[in-house]
C-alpha cells in the first residue's frame, strides 16, 4: 500500500517519508526517507511524527497512544487515532456500526474460547458462526467460520466477537472519499470472489454484477459509514448481499483497500491518489471508471516459502490491456499477496475468461 501511496505522490513531488521496521520494505526504494522503526513503537511514532506535517497509515496496527501526542501538538493525522481505535478492534467496530443503525450481523463478544464455549453449552449461541479475533487479524487471519461441533478446534483464543452466518450471495464493496471540508465521493461498487481456505480474496469484478438500485443502496451504506466514522481519508466499507437481497456491513478499514487496486488503471482517479488528495483537504478526484475491470491477487501459492519467483510472467505481459504490478517483497510463503494483475475489459464474460486464464498461467513459486 505504501509502495503505491508513492507512486501516486510522485507525480506532485510530495515529499513523503516512511516509518517501517523492514529496510527493504516495498515502499523503502521510492520514499526520500526510510525510518527504520516499528510503527508500534510509542517512541519511534512520537520521534518520527514530530518532522512530518501531516501523518496517514496503510495498516490500522499503529501506537495510536504516541498519535494522540501528536495531534495535540497540531500534526494533521488522518484518519484520526480515535477513527483507528474505534476501527481496529472489531468489537468496538461493530458496536458503533450497531449505534449508528447500519445493518450488520447480530453479534456478541466474549473474553476467551472458554466463554465461548460456555456460552454454546447453555445455548446462547448456536452453530454456525463466524469468530474473529478483536484485534491483530489481517490479510485472512483471525477469522474462522465454526460449522459443526467438530470445527470447534478451529476455535482462536483471544477476545472475540462472534456474529450470525449470513447467508451470502454476493459480498461487495465500495471505497468512500471524503476530506475535512466534507466533499465526499465513492467508487463503485466491486464485486470480490474468495478464496474460501485463506479467507482472502482472489479477484474482483468492477462494478459488482447486481442492478442499479442495488449500486445505489451500496453507496448509500457507505456515505453513511465514512461520515459516522467521521474520516478524512478513505474509507473501504465491505458489504454482504444475502440471500433475500438485503444488504449488510461487514467490516470497515480507514485506508487504501486490496478492493481499490482496479482503480489504479480503469478509474479517472486512483485511491491512491485520491486518499492523498482527502488527507490533505485537497479537492477529490473522480470516482468514475472509464472502463470496467478485473483485479487478480497473486497470492504465493501453496507449500512454497523462500525467495520469490514469478511463473509465466512473460506470457501475461504480452496480452492486451493487462497491467501487473509485483510489490517487490522478496520472500514468498502461501497465500502471501506479492502483487495483483488488473485488466481491462468492457465484456463481462471474456473478462472472466481472462481472469480464469490469469490465475491459472501465472504463479508465484519459491
Amino acid at each position: 500500500m505504501g509502495k503505491m501511496l508513492l507512486e501516486a505522490a510522485s507525480r506532485w513531488d510530495l515529499n513523503i517519508h516512511v516509518l517501517d521496521p523492514d529496510p527493504g520494505c516495498p515502499a523503502s526504494g521510492l520514499t526520500r526517507k526510510h525510518q527504520i522503526g516499528s510503527f508500534r513503537d510509542y517512541d519511534e511514532v512520537l520521534r518520527f511524527g514530530e518532522k512530518m506535517d501531516c501523518l496517514t497509515i496503510e495498516i490500522e496496527d499503529v501506537n495510536t497512544d504516541a498519535l494522540r501526542v501528536l495531534e495535540r501538538q497540531g500534526v494533521v493525522i488522518n484518519p484520526s487515532p480515535a477513527a483507528i481505535e474505534r476501527i481496529r478492534d472489531k468489537g468496538l467496530q461493530k458496536q458503533f456500526l450497531r449505534s449508528h443503525d447500519i445493518p450488520t450481523a447480530d453479534f456478541r463478544l466474549f473474553d476467551s474460547r472458554n466463554a465461548i464455549e460456555a456460552a454454546l453449552a447453555a445455548g446462547e449461541i448456536r452453530f454456525p458462526f463466524v469468530q474473529k479475533l478483536r484485534t491483530g487479524g489481517y490479510d485472512g487471519r483471525g477469522v474462522q467460520l465454526i460449522r459443526f461441533p467438530g470445527d470447534m478446534h478451529k476455535c482462536m483464543e483471544g477476545p472475540s466477537l462472534i456474529e450470525d452466518l449470513i447467508e451470502v450471495k454476493k459480498e461487495l464493496a465500495v471505497i468512500c472519499a471524503r476530506n475535512a471540508q466534507g466533499e465526499l465521493s465513492c467508487y463503485p461498487a466491486v464485486e470480490m470472489v474468495f478464496d474460501s481456505r485463506a479467507n482472502l480474496m482472489e479477484y474482483l469484478l468492477a462494478p459488482a454484477r447486481i442492478d442499479e438500485e442495488k449500486l445505489r443502496e451500496a453507496e448509500v451504506l457507505a456515505r453513511k459509514c465514512i461520515k459516522a466514522f467521521d474520516i478524512s481519508g478513505l474509507l473501504a466499507v465491505e458489504l454482504f448481499l444475502d440471500d433475500r437481497d438485503r444488504l449488510w456491513v461487514n467490516e470497515v478499514a480507514p485506508r487504501p483497500h486490496n478492493s481499490g487496486h482496479h482503480t489504479i488503471e480503469s478509474a479517472w482517479t486512483s485511491q491512491f491518489e485520491q486518499h492523498l488528495r482527502a488527507i490533505l483537504n485537497w479537492p477529490l478526484g473522480s470516482a468514475n471508471l472509464h472502463h470496467s475491470a478485473a483485479m487478480i491477487n497473486l497470492l504465493g501459492s501453496e507449500g512454497m516459502e523462500g525467495e520469490a519467483r514469478y511463473v509465466g510472467f512473460e506470457e501475461i505481459l504480452g496480452m492486451e490491456r493487462i497491467f501487473v504490478h509485483l510489490y517487490g517483497k522478496k520472500q514468498t510463503r502461501p497465500f502471501r499477496k506479492m502483487g495483483h494483475v488488473t485488466l481491462i475489459d468492457d465484456n463481462e464474460q471474456r473478462a472472466i475468461e481472462k481472469v480464469k486464464y490469469i490465475r491459472k498461467q501465472l504463479k508465484v513459486q519459491s
